[in-house]
C-alpha cells in the first residue's frame, strides 16, 4: 500500500514537471496568480512580523515592567475628555519626589529621575548639533541598562558629587574622535562646561519609534546636569520599575496612591499626573499590526482565487489531452480513486511550484528591505510551511472538479479519445 502510494506521488510529480516543461508559458501564466498570492501573503506577513518584532524590542528597551511618571499621557487616548491645556497646567515631576516614591510604593524596586536637553557638543574644532544630553539619577542604569563598549559607566560617587563626567553614544564618539576607543579620557564642551568622557556606549542602531537614541546621546549625573539646564523646563521624568513578582498593573495601582499623597490631592480632586505603562504600548502595537496582517490576507486571497481558476483551467486541459491515457489506465484495472488522487496530486504539485517561485521573490524582497530599513526582515520556517500548506489546499480545490471528471470517465469511450 505504501509502495503504491509513493508510486502515485512520484508519477504525479513527474507529470506536473512534464506539464510545466511542455507548456512553459501557458503553465507559468496560469500559476502566476498562485505566485503573486504566496508572494503577497508571505511577503506581508514576514515584513509585518519583522517590523512588529523590531518595534516591540524597542518598546521593551524602554524598560520592562516600568511605569513612566509624567504630566503627559503618552497614549493620547482621552484627548477629547482631557484637553491639552489641562495637561500643560499639571506640575512636572521633581527629583525630590523620588524619595517618597521609594518609601511609599511597596511594589517599586527601582526609581530613577531624568532630565533632558538637546544641544551641541564640541571637541577642539569639531562640533556636533542635536545631541541628547541626559541627566540621570543612580537607578537609571538598573531600569534602562546600556552596554559599555569602551571605558566604564558612571559610578555612585560621581552621581553623589555631581562630577563633570559623561558616557557618550557610539555615533558621538565616532564623529568627534574618529574611533570610539580614542574618546575615553578626552574633554568635551557643552553649554560652556567642560566634561570628561569616561565611557562610550555600544552602538544601539537606528530606532523607528524614537526611544532614547543613545547613539546620538551623552549621559551625565543629575547633580551636574542641573547646573547646565533648567530642571523644570528640561522634560523631567520619573521612571519606576516594579519588583520581580509585581506586575505593571499592581505597580501602577500602588503609584496612584503614592503620587496622590505626594501631590496632596483630596479624594474629590482628579489626578494631576500620568502613569504611562510600557506594557500598554506593546499591546497597542500588537493590535495595530493585526489590522495590517488582515489586509495582507485580503489582498492575497484575491490573487489566490484568480490563481485557483488558472490552475483549474490547466487541469481541465490536461484531462482533455490525456483522455486516451486515462482510458488505458482504467482498462487495465486502475480504480477511480487512483485516477482522482493522481490528478489532485499533480494539481497540488503545480501550485507548490508556483508557491516556491513566490517564496523566491519574497526572499529577494527581504534582502532589499533589510538593507533599506536597517533591521533584519526574514522568512520564518513557520511561514514557509504555511506557504506550502496553502499551495496544497489551493491545488486540491482547483483540481478537484477536473480530477473527478477524469475519475468518472468510461474507459471504452476514453480510449477512443472522447469524453
Amino acid at each position: 500500500m505504501i509502495r503504491r502510494s509513493l508510486e502515485i506521488i512520484g508519477s504525479s510529480f513527474t507529470m506536473a514537471l512534464q506539464e510545466l516543461w511542455k507548456n512553459k508559458l501557458r503553465t507559468f501564466l496560469s500559476l502566476f496568480g498562485i505566485t503573486i498570492g504566496i508572494f503577497c501573503i508571505i511577503g506581508i506577513l514576514a515584513t509585518v512580523n519583522s517590523l512588529e518584532r523590531n518595534i516591540q524590542n524597542e518598546v521593551r528597551s524602554l524598560g520592562t515592567n516600568t511605569i513612566y511618571v509624567d504630566k503627559w499621557d503618552y497614549s493620547a487616548g482621552n484627548g477629547a475628555e482631557y484637553p491639552l491645556w489641562k495637561y500643560a497646567a499639571r506640575p512636572v515631576p521633581k527629583y525630590s519626589e523620588l524619595k517618597y516614591i521609594r518609601e511609599r510604593t511597596p511594589g517599586a524596586q527601582f526609581a530613577a529621575f531624568r532630565i533632558r536637553a538637546v544641544d551641541k557638543v564640541e571637541y577642539a574644532d569639531n562640533s556636533l548639533s542635536n545631541i541628547n544630553i541626559y541627566g540621570i539619577s543612580e537607578d537609571f542604569d538598573n531600569i534602562q541598562p546600556v552596554e559599555i563598549k569602551e571605558g566604564r559607566n558612571l559610578s555612585d560617587a560621581e552621581f553623589s558629587y555631581g562630577s563633570n563626567v559623561a558616557v557618550i553614544g557610539n555615533d558621538v564618539a565616532q564623529k568627534l574622535f574618529g574611533e570610539p576607543g580614542l574618546a575615553v579620557g578626552k574633554e568635551i564642551t557643552t553649554r560652556g562646561k567642560k566634561i570628561r568622557i569616561i565611557g562610550v556606549m555600544k552602538k544601539q542602531g537606528k530606532q523607528m519609534i524614537g526611544g532614547w537614541d543613545f547613539d546620538q546621546s551623552m549621559v551625565i549625573p543629575y547633580y551636574f546636569a542641573r547646573n547646565i539646564m533648567n530642571e523644570l523646563k528640561a522634560d523631567p521624568l520619573i521612571m519606576v520599575q516594579g519588583k520581580d513578582k509585581v506586575n505593571s498593573k499592581a505597580l501602577k495601582d500602588d503609584l496612584v496612591g503614592t503620587m496622590r499623597s505626594i501631590h496632596r490631592l483630596t479624594p474629590t480632586k482628579e489626578d494631576d499626573f500620568s502613569l504611562n505603562d510600557i506594557n500598554d504600548f506593546s499591546d497597542v502595537i500588537s493590535s495595530a499590526f493585526v489590522g495590517l496582517n488582515l489586509g495582507g490576507w485580503a489582498i492575497a486571497a484575491l490573487s489566490l482565487i484568480v490563481g485557483m481558476f488558472g490552475v483549474a483551467n490547466i487541469m481541465f486541459v490536461t484531462v482533455r489531452e490525456r483522455t486516451s491515457q486515462i482510458g488505458l489506465k482504467k482498462a487495465v484495472g486502475a480504480k477511480p480513486r487512483v485516477i482522482l488522487a493522481e490528478f489532485l496530486l499533480e494539481s497540488a504539485f503545480l501550485c507548490i511550484i508556483g508557491g516556491l517561485i513566490g517564496l523566491g521573490l519574497v526572499f529577494l524582497l527581504t534582502q532589499i528591505l533589510s538593507n533599506a530599513l536597517n533591521f533584519p526582515v526574514f522568512i520564518s520556517t513557520g511561514y514557509m510551511l504555511l506557504a506550502i500548506i496553502i499551495c496544497i489546499v489551493v491545488g486540491i480545490l482547483a483540481g478537484f472538479v477536473p480530477a473527478l471528471q477524469a475519475a468518472k470517465m468510461d474507459p471504452v469511450v476514453a480510449i477512443r479519445g472522447k469524453q
